[in-house]
């Protein structure tokens, strides 16, 4: 309780902007996902009853030509197309009008078009939430750039999977687990997933090609600022971007240093060979650094104003590469497919175990991510924007009745056995997936008020 008042206080001055962020977003989510069944049903002939953007009572709306009533909702979770001669807003069986229609409004019903009508009107919401994240990553990749990191080792720390596995200072990393690495932050996302499984590592060493078989990422839990942890594999190595505060040093090759005039003279004297800097953490214990900076690097350390020691002499170590168009279409297909793959990567973890099912957030850790981006940044808002659609669209096509993913198990079924399932079924199984998407619901959303109440 006394994490969640904490988290609530210091907030507070960010409420809204918290509250806002994660209400545009999700709306905007909600419009685009809901487009897509509408402007694809649209095109097959449906007629639209309703377009909504959240659920209960109507704070506004209002009725186009086609006779759709466009409405926004009170309650921001979520949206709905109705089409014509739905029974309900989730299309789950037919209304009992819609039993007996005329054949000019079985025309326009969505029960009387044909299956793959049917599935392709299902199919575009999830569909185009994918199509939204590309599109957003290559409106970032032509217009700022996409960031690249050189895929090399600027430092090792000291204990960890990467030092004991014998990695050092300027090795540059091929691929993990033979997929192609081209940037250190493809390392990032390889290694995140990988909780204390074997891993296959092949870098360069001063020209030679190595390969380490058993490399053992460190599972480690990372905790922010609000109090939501999970699980990420951690190899132990810092990157080209990074740089290291002189401030933090407390000794170098094992002599103690008592401030960073100290700390600089003693790594300036070590230039030029590898060295080691121990620098305290968060729990007071000593962690130690290895890295092996060149004396051109750090001509100026001995400034006065300089309080941070560069790793990497790359002048490139700081890149935005803006592509083409077509150079940008491909980089935003490969961002959305890595994004797709770590997250049935990590559910598959949950699945088995290997990761912590509370590590399953809700409309509390959603709503905190959003605010942070949002306040980060436009940039970092629309990188948020476009992960969070991809999970929505992934969300969506679990075979779970009710959810779109559903809907397309039900018509496969239907095309492979002639005829659809009988309603008495639907209607059990719709009820089924119903309670199991609310418990879904409530366990990450207890998930989230457990982990703050800590």
């Amino acid at each position: 309780m006394d994490n969640i008042m904490m988290m609530l206080t210091g907030a507070w001055d960010n409420f809204f902007i918290f509250v806002l962020a994660f209400v545009l977003v999700l709306s905007l989510l909600v419009f685009v996902h809901e487009w897509g069944h509408y402007i694809v049903a649209k095109m097959c002939g449906v007629k639209i009853t309703a377009f909504s953007i959240g659920f209960g009572p109507e704070l506004f709306g209002f009725n186009d030509k086609s006779g759709t009533r466009w409405r926004v909702a009170a309650i921001p979770l979520g949206g709905y197309v109705q089409m014509f001669g739905d029974a309900d807003p989730s299309s789950s069986t037919k209304s009992e009008d819609a039993k007996e229609l005329t054949d000019d409004e079985k025309s326009v019903a969505f029960y009387h078009k044909p299956l793959w009508q049917r599935a392709a009107i299902v199919f575009a919401g999830p569909g185009i939430n994918f199509l939204f994240a590309i599109l957003l990553y290559l409106g970032l990749f032509v217009s700022v750039g996409q960031p690249v990191t050189p895929p090399v080792v600027s430092a090792v720390v000291m204990d960890s999977a990467a030092q004991k596995a014998g990695f050092e200072p300027y090795d540059k990393i091929l691929s993990i687990n033979n997929t192609k690495i081209t940037r250190f932050e493809d390392i990032q996302r390889e290694i995140m997933v990988a909780l204390d499984t074997k891993t296959s590592i092949t870098f360069e060493r001063d020209g030679e090609v190595i390969t380490f078989d058993s490399v053992y990422p460190e599972r480690k839990e990372i905790e922010d600022r609000f109090g939501f942890k999970q699980s990420r594999g951690v190899l132990g190595i810092i990157g080209p971007r990074n740089e290291l505060s002189l401030q933090e040093v407390s000794a170098v090759n094992g002599q103690s240093v008592a401030n960073i005039q100290e700390a600089k003279r003693a790594i300036s004297n070590a230039i030029g060979a590898p060295m080691t800097l121990s620098m305290p953490t968060k729990t007071d214990e000593k962690a130690a650094v290895y890295i092996n900076p060149s004396k051109e690097l750090n001509s100026a350390l001995m400034e006065d104003d300089t309080s941070t020691l560069t790793l990497f002499d790359l002048e490139e170590r700081n890149m935005f590469i803006k592509h083409g168009f077509l150079s940008a279409v491909t980089e935003s297909f490969k961002e959305t497919g890595s994004v797709v793959m770590n997250t049935f990567e990590a559910l598959g973890q949950m699945v088995t175990g290997v990761r912590s099912a509370e590590e399953l957030g809700g409309i509390i850790r959603i709503g905190a991510i959003a605010g942070d981006a949002a306040q980060s940044g436009l940039i970092a808002l629309i990188a948020f924007t476009a992960l969070l659609s991809i999970n929505l669209g992934l969300i969506n096509l679990f075979p779970i009745p009710v959810l779109d993913g559903g809907h397309l198990l039900f018509y496969a079924i239907e095309g492979l056995k002639g005829s659809p399932i009988s309603e008495k079924t639907q209607n059990y199984a719709f009820r089924f997936g119903l309670f199991l998407l609310i418990g879904l619901m409530l366990f990450a959303n207890l998930n989230d008020l457990i982990q703050l109440g800590r």
